[in-house]
């Protein structure tokens, strides 16, 4: 077992933008493990419909 790790998982978010309202997206989190328990998101992205790679913070999460 690796004292640090980084991983990358990939899940389905509903995000809300202010043009399109309410889309259902892959997000991707890349994340930082110490001893396997998450300690620090070091980046998270989706793709579009598209195909091209956005950082997360241009949308507001859906609740």
């Amino acid at each position: 077992m690796t004292i640090l790790n980084i991983k990358r998982k990939t899940k389905y978010e509903k995000r809300h933008t202010v043009k399109m309202g309410e889309l259902t997206t892959k997000v991707t989190y890349i994340k930082k493990y110490l001893f396997g328990l998450p300690i620090k998101t070091l980046h998270k992205y989706r793709e579009t419909y598209y195909g091209e790679v956005k950082d997360c913070n241009d949308c507001i999460l859906f609740v």
